[in-house]
């Protein structure tokens, strides 16, 4: 259980460094703490009250800086509910709640605990390489680690395999939730392409605990319950979801996420000894980092998700584009166009990174995926940014998080000109990034 009663600023972390004694990182560690459950960590107490699947990594890098036994659980208690197929589920429902829609019976997935039946983007295995490197043991942390990377192992497999059938490097997501950018603009064009079957405008609880302006449509989520009832009908048959699906993207962002934990799982297989499953990991990574050159829109000049069934670029640029970078699947042409949008994103807003660039049609800065910026996607920015040499933009995107949770507290979103917290209250995963961020300063002071 974790505890709250000793400050980060006293409390050494598993490498012996204690947290930079600040009050954002107390404030952020008591949000941390308020929203442990027993093995897991809760986004929102009230708005997400179940586990989710990339929240929970990213709430473990956090943790390895002050407990590295309650990083390790956070990311088991994950993986325990991992399917026979490879796949972990966005969503474990561990305790019933009324209070969020959809609920298990949605799904109708059959599992116990019962879970979501798509997944999230899977940057678990780059969390726990950095639990590892975080620790003061890493032969003991890698011990811990091994049954997990297995684990990880037949994830990656699940991704490469079950979402690229035709073994082409591009993964596929078969439901806008999957990328984690739940209403995007990119998804606009792909969900108004079929016709919803269903209405759920009665059944959502969301708006009960968040202002309607700042949540997705009504419209938006008959189509994303529509795509659930599909892929229900199918019996969540892998092969048979992918053929059927009315919605088959490639993201950049899952895609870049996916090679970045492909290199890290691969180092840490090289760590254990397992060659062969290195080997098989480097050979998914060869082929989907050298994929992610075929998301470049030449005549955009950014990397643009692509609609598999339309076969064409959705039409707008969003915060994804940046990611290719940190994947490292960027050549110095790209990089330097990556940083010149970097610089135009500066310009357009007072604190960056807007989900979609503010000129976008459709762009909302109030609106969930549509418009804010969201501290996690800064960090994951930040790092690409940084791994190609472009300091000073990692360090804007730093400076304007930082000024954002002064100015708002610990929101899930924020509006990239004005600073007004949005969405979600005492949010995990935005406490966790700043406390990552806290952590790795402290670590290159140190």
């Amino acid at each position: 259980m974790v505890s709250s009663s000793v400050p980060p600023a006293t409390r050494a972390s598993a490498s012996g460094r204690a947290y930079i004694n600040d009050e954002l990182a107390r404030k952020a560690w008591a949000v941390l703490s308020a929203n442990n459950r027993s093995g897991y960590t809760v986004p929102s107490p009230e708005l997400f009250p179940f586990q989710w699947n990339w929240d929970s990594p990213l709430v473990a890098m956090a943790l390895a800086h002050i407990d590295e036994e309650r990083a390790f659980v956070e990311i088991e208690t994950l993986l325990a509910s991992q399917w026979e197929s490879g796949l972990v589920p966005h969503i474990i429902y561990h305790v019933p709640s009324d209070g969020y829609f959809p609920g298990p019976e949605v799904w109708g997935t059959d599992r116990q605990p019962p879970t979501s039946g798509i997944s999230q983007p899977p940057i678990a295995a780059t969390c726990l390489r950095y639990i590892i490197e975080m620790s003061a043991d890493s032969d003991a942390a890698l011990k811990r680690a091994a049954p997990l990377v297995v684990n990880l192992l037949r994830w990656h497999r699940w991704w490469h395999e079950a979402r690229d059938p035709e073994g082409t490097g591009l993964v596929s997501i078969l439901h806008p939730w999957e990328s984690g950018r739940d209403n995007s603009v990119d998804w606009d064009e792909p969900l108004n392409a079929f016709e919803p079957v269903v209405d759920v405008s009665k059944l959502r609880k969301d708006r009960l605990h968040v202002d309607a302006k700042q949540r997705p449509s009504d419209v938006y989520y008959d189509r994303v319950i529509t795509l659930i009832q599909l892929a229900r009908s199918v019996g969540w048959n892998d092969l048979a979801m992918v053929q059927s699906s009315l919605f088959r993207v490639c993201d950049v962002g899952v895609q870049s996420i996916l090679v970045r934990a492909d290199e890290d799982l691969m180092a840490l297989l090289r760590l254990m000894g397992d060659q062969a499953g290195a080997k098989q990991v480097e050979c998914w990574h060869s082929k989907s980092r050298e994929a992610i050159d075929r998301l470049w829109d030449g005549e955009a000049g950014a990397y643009r998700a692509f609609d598999l069934r339309a076969g064409k670029f959705v039409p707008s640029t969003s915060a994804t584009a940046f990611l290719p970078l940190y994947a490292g699947a960027v050549d110095e042409t790209k990089a330097k166009a990556i940083k010149e949008l970097c610089d135009r994103a500066f310009t357009l807003c007072i604190f960056a990174m807007p989900q979609v660039m503010p000129d976008t049609p459709g762009y909302d800065p109030d609106n969930y995926s549509r418009g804010p910026t969201w501290p996690y996607l800064n960090r994951i920015i930040a790092d690409g940014l940084s791994r190609y040499g472009f300091r000073d933009s990692a360090d804007r995107l730093r400076s304007d998080t930082q000024r954002l949770i002064a100015r708002s507290g610990y929101r899930e979103y924020y509006n990239p000109t004005s600073g007004e917290g949005l969405g979600g209250d005492q949010f995990a995963w935005t406490a966790a990034a700043w406390l990552i961020w806290a952590g790795l300063v402290e670590k290159e002071q140190s």
